[in-house]
């Protein structure tokens, strides 16, 4: 298991956000967790990548326990995050974003390796290299989101709503770019409030409601099960 939560418990303040969760990730998996806005998916993505520190229970990565360590450690060990809202550099170009995502990297001929492979996945990015994130388009903002999660060469690159805010077709590209780059060997955690799209290219699902995991299993599984498709689905 590349991946393993075992019981974990976070609070926010005095509220208890996420109780007693516990799942595992493959390498090599895209794995999706859904549920509404304030399930405790985004907390749940930030306790793994260190910025929320859990009150109870343990993360571990490459059979490495994470949970003490600061958040450069993390993304060291090789755990990458593209947020939710995207959360660019407006002031700075496509290149400097994309290069802000490689700071911890000190190997430069392997940056400029990933950065022709970034290029090659997205080369609307290699257009813009020179303009600033702020003028980018919506879908463009996404890309380079994602491009910048890239940079650092994770083993696990966690995505956390990577379609909000897009045209249904954009979504489409986006569902199928993460189809490319898990082809690549990377591991995936998807966190997604399009349960349609993320089940389609998961190999398994988790459902959260908050802060408890109330459904898992196989994707194909989930589609199909009731209380899925009534609250998720359409019915």
């Amino acid at each position: 298991m590349l991946l393993e939560v075992e019981n974990l418990v976070v609070r926010h303040d005095i509220s208890e956000v996420l109780h007693d969760i516990s799942f595992g990730v493959e390498k090599g998996e895209i794995v999706t967790i859904l549920g509404a806005n304030g399930a405790g998916k985004t907390t749940l993505m930030h306790t793994i990548s260190g910025i929320h520190r859990p009150v109870r229970g343990k993360i571990t990565f490459q059979r490495k326990i994470i949970n003490d360590l600061p958040v450069r450690k993390i993304v060291e060990e090789g755990i990458s995050q593209v947020p939710e809202g995207r959360r660019i550099f407006s002031y700075l170009t496509v290149l400097e974003n994309l290069l802000m995502g490689a700071y911890l990297r000190e190997d430069q001929k392997g940056v400029e390796e990933d950065l022709r492979w970034v290029f090659k996945l997205f080369p609307i990015l290699e257009k813009r290299r020179g303009q600033k994130g702020g003028s980018l388009s919506g879908g463009e903002q996404q890309m380079l989101a994602v491009g910048r999660g890239l940079m650092s060469r994770p083993k696990l690159l966690l995505m956390d709503e990577p379609t909000v805010g897009l045209s249904p077709l954009l979504c489409k590209e986006v569902g199928k770019l993460i189809v490319q780059i898990n082809q690549t060997g990377l591991t995936i955690l998807l966190v997604e409030q399009n349960a349609r799209l993320a089940l389609k290219i998961a190999r398994r699902g988790y459902v959260m409601e908050l802060g408890r995991f109330l459904v898992q299993g196989e994707a194909s599984a989930l589609v199909n099960d009731e209380k899925v498709r009534h609250a998720y689905l359409g019915g």
